[in-house]
């Protein structure tokens, strides 16, 4: 550390630069600390030039293995030279440029670190601006395609939309190293997110991928998570069968090593009984010698001994090809074994594939039903929107024919009223003055003829109204028609899951129209209490004089245009009842059509059961068929011991039997008892 702090000096010096204050405190807290594998900077101001020495420090710096210059807010300028710098870094692992507001400068370096450093495992990004600009982060996004030896990325909180959520993806496709990336609270939406979904089909190194906070809708999240739990899935399988065959490795090396010793250990044996065979034979030839002046009558004996000799070692020839021929059957084994091995590590690699290529067409039926079900949806709720368009205009409808009823019945009580004061009026006059009557009398027709034109204009004002309101309903009908014809069409491809909405609004409408049977229920109610007030007024009419007959059958004829307005309300009131019921049929043929949309979906989702079943089973087939080439594996390697055992038994026979020779031949009763 302290090499490091003079070299920044004298960097600095040759640079003609003023050494950073803040550096050099820094470095002088590294040194008098434990640990001198971390470069820390963080939250420390760094200056451009101060920069620019550092990088070039740290293009042969085989001291730190991990860099943070997280919060420094550094000048792109010197993030450009640090980065150029750690390019040819060959001992760091790590690198933190958190909260930097990096920019395009900033992510070009980024881009160029990737491509050619190699030795960088892990990169935090956090807290910066790289996705505002599309050909930096294009950039960058092309050094991430092309760099195999990162790990872990964090690009939290950089801004990054679904144009640069469809960049990473490219490079995803193309990375076989990363495992870990953190997108979380970034602007990639739903076309980013359908993007890194479709990249994760060919990336099966990437284990964690984390999208939160990206309005992202769920079922592209789940389908996120399920394709990491694959990969992880893979990743474990592989770690397995790489251990397996490292195992497996290690025992045939064994098994090498094994039948090496076994073969020296023959071989030894042999050399050893050659030793012996030649001693002995030296010391019968020089005995022989010693004893073949005193001894010519054993030459016949010698020359048995000799022809003896001669058989031995044409024993010993023998032995010598047999254990040759052995040398050849353990290599043909060792040959037929490995390429049983190979047969097998193929038939292994062609089920990967497979279990791949299955694997790969369910995630393109699943994402093709997401999609499915996203556009099911969204035209579900445009329908529920129109449906909720159409019961506001009924509603309103309602709204205004109770006004107008309501309105009806009001001018009716002030008829009734005004007719009653008149009684009163007319009665007063019987009472006050009998001489008066005549005049009272004339005064009533002057006033009940004004009356009968305001009523008659009343009437007509009301009959207009009328008019309008049935001209504004029958508009409304039209309308309500026409738009029933596109919910018609629009909900033949609607899915089964508006049922319960759609049963709630039936509810809703059964519950409206209940209401309006009980207000028709009640004006009728108040149309019969109006008729009988009506005849008890008629009936103490009738009891008044002569006079009042002529006042008495215009009444009647009001009371007869009143009952007629109330006979055209209550067919008014019939046909609404009529139209609302013609509403509530169509609505229920469209529920029928709906459960038969429901039973349909149902029915698709039944057969994603069965094909994942099937997906389950084609897994369990293929772990019995490794289970079952795991058994003759184990079985190959019983063979193999028992070949060996039968080697050795074998070389045990002939070293007895050499040894037995040895021992009953002549040599052996001649040559000196040990």
């Amino acid at each position: 550390m302290e090499e490091f702090r003079r070299a920044y000096i004298q960097l600095c010096k040759e640079s003609g630069v003023q050494p950073q204050e803040t550096v050099l405190q820094q470095l002088h807290e590294l040194r008098e600390g434990p640990g001198q594998s971390h470069l820390n900077f963080a939250t420390q101001s760094l200056s451009v030039d101060t920069c620019r020495v550092l990088g070039k420090l740290l293009q042969d710096e085989i001291l730190f293995t991990e860099i943070l210059l997280s919060d420094c807010m550094l000048n792109e300028e010197g993030v450009r030279h640090l980065l150029n710098g750690l390019c040819s870094n060959t001992v760091v692992k790590s690198l933190d440029l958190k909260g930097n507001n990096l920019r395009a400068l900033g992510a070009e370096a980024l881009g160029k670190l990737l491509r050619q450093n190699k030795s960088i495992r892990s990169l935090t990004l956090e807290w910066n601006s790289l996705g505002m600009w599309e050909e930096g982060f294009s950039l960058f996004c092309q050094g991430l395609g092309g760099n195999r030896f990162l790990q872990w990325l964090d690009l939290r909180n950089n801004q990054i939309n679904h144009q640069g959520a469809g960049e990473l993806a490219m490079a995803l496709k193309c990375n076989s190293s990363l495992q870990e990336l953190d997108l979380r609270w970034n602007n990639i939406g739903l076309l980013g997110g359908r993007a890194l979904l479709s990249c994760l089909h060919s990336n099966k190194t990437l284990r964690r991928l984390e999208l939160a906070g990206n309005n992202i809708p769920s079922d592209i999240l789940k389908a996120v998570e399920q394709a990491m739990d694959h990969n992880q899935d893979r990743q474990t399988i592989l770690a397995e069968n790489h251990s397996r065959t490292r195992v497996l490795s290690k025992e045939m090396f064994n098994l090498k090593e094994e039948k090496a010793k076994q073969f020296l250990d023959l071989m030894d044996t042999i050399d050893k009984q050659r030793e012996e065979i030649t001693r002995s034979s030296r010391t019968s030839a020089a005995r022989v010698g010693q004893l073949q002046e005193a001894l010519n009558e054993r030459q016949s004996v010698m020359n048995s001994l000799k022809a003896k000799l001669q058989m031995t070692e044409a024993a010993l020839a023998l032995s010598e090809q047999k254990v040759h021929n052995l040398g050849e059957l353990l290599s043909a084994t060792k040959q037929e074994q490995a390429s049983m091995t190979e047969c097998q590590l193929k038939e292994l690699r062609q089920q990967k594939q497979e279990a791949a290529d299955r694997e790969t067409k369910l995630l393109r039926d699943l994402s093709a039903a997401n999609e499915k079900n996203l556009l099911l949806r969204n035209q579900v709720d445009e329908l529920e929107r129109r449906c909720k368009a159409q019961q506001d205009q009924l509603f309103q409808v309602k709204q205004d024919l109770t006004n107008t009823t309501a309105e009806l019945k009001l001018r009716a009580v002030q008829a009734e009223e005004r007719l009653e004061m008149e009684k009163k009026r007319f009665k007063q006059g019987l009472e006050d003055v009998e001489s008066l009557r005549m005049k009272e009398v004339d005064h009533m027709t002057h006033h009940m003829e004004a009356s009968e034109r305001s009523m008659q204009e009343r009437i007509q004002r009301l009959e207009a109204i009328r008019i309008g309101l049935e001209e504004e309903l029958s508009r409304v009908k039209a309308a309500a028609f026409a738009e029933r014809g596109q919910a018609e069409e629009e909900l033949i491809k609607v899915r089964g899951q508006a049922r319960l909405e759609e049963q709630q609004h039936l509810d809703h409408l059964e519950e409206k129209l209940r209401l309006m049977t009980q207000s028709r229920d009640e004006a009728q109610n108040y149309c019969l209490q109006q008729k009988q007030a009506v005849g008890e007024a008629q009936a103490k009419v009738s009891q008044l004089t002569l006079q009042t007959e002529g006042f008495k059958r215009r009444v009647e004829e009001l009371q007869q245009d009143l009952s007629g307005k109330e006979q055209e309300k209550v067919a008014e009131v019939n046909k609404v009842r009529v139209e609302l019921q013609e509403q509530i049929g169509h609505l229920q043929a469209e529920r029928t059509v709906q459960e038969g949309l429901k039973e349909k979906i149902a029915a698709l989702e039944r057969q994603l059961k069965v094909l994942s079943s099937n997906h389950r089973e084609a897994l369990l087939d293929k772990e019995s068929e490794i289970s079952t080439l795991q058994e003759k594996l184990r079985m190959k390697e019983a063979e193999i011991s028992r070949m060996r055992e039968e080697e050795a038994q074998r070389a045990s026979f002939l070293q007895n039997a050499i040894m037995a020779y040895v021992q009953g031949s002549t040599l052996g009763a001649l040559s000196p008892r040990k």
